[in-house]
């Protein structure tokens, strides 16, 4: 690899380990000037990287992790930037005060803008790209924040359940179903039941729901939180 050159993008963000789909092109940054040229299955992109922009992971040159998220946030949504921020923030890979810090450092340059906005509804608690989805389109839908990852507990003090999504006023738990194996299903009803016996209202939504219906996930939320 050519001095002062890494991979990056979402060749970088899986050398970190984050759960993003298989790189496809493989992409890496070099110098301008720089006399590799692109090929088939890899991407070349050409800009300088600044000292303390490149780091090593599983014995590559990568850029940074806050690097990889500012690169990111270019090509992705809003929601999809913090979908990828949840995760680096969940991994420890950066702090939220690590990727301000990126922000106010480097004011003006590309995926800043988007970065900044994803700061805002980030939670470094969330476990699963589809969890951090339902949140932010809650958020955005115009309700309130509910927190992550809460654990629940009865009078006496014991271990109840801990759903996706909390509204700790209104006791009211909401879930991702991502489908789950049989052997899990039997398990997952004891769970919700020891919810219910708690006072917690649950509710579970689908891949589905979220990318197909997201108003009727909106609405249902919504009218949960009435009741």
């Amino acid at each position: 690899m050519p001095e002062g050159s890494a991979f990056s993008g979402f060749t970088a963000a899986w050398l970190h380990g984050l759960d993003v789909d298989p790189c496809s092109p493989i992409e890496i940054t070099v110098p301008a000037g720089c006399g590799v040229s692109a090929r088939s299955g890899m991407a070349v992109r050409r800009c300088t990287l600044e000292r303390g922009e490149v780091v090593k992971a599983r014995g590559y040159r990568v850029t940074s992790p806050a690097r990889t998220l500012r690169d990111l946030c270019v090509r992705l949504s809003l929601t999809e930037a913090v979908v990828i921020a949840d995760m680096a923030l969940h991994a420890r890979l950066v702090s939220r005060e690590g990727l301000s810090a990126s922000v106010e450092q480097r004011a003006g340059s590309h995926g800043v803008r988007m970065l900044r906005r994803a700061l805002e509804y980030v939670e470094p608690a969330s476990e699963s790209a589809m969890e951090t989805r339902l949140r932010v389109l809650l958020v955005l839908g115009g309700l309130p924040r509910p927190a992550a990852q809460v654990t629940i507990r009865d009078g006496l003090h014991r271990f109840v359940g801990r759903p996706d999504l909390f509204y700790r006023d209104q006791r009211l738990g909401l879930e991702y179903d991502g489908g789950t194996h049989r052997e899990h299903l039997v398990e997952d009803n004891r769970r919700q039941n020891r919810l219910l016996d708690a006072g917690v209202r649950l509710l579970r939504f689908t891949a589905g729901d979220i990318f197909d219906t997201p108003d009727l996930v909106i609405n249902a939320v919504r009218n949960a939180l009435a009741a």
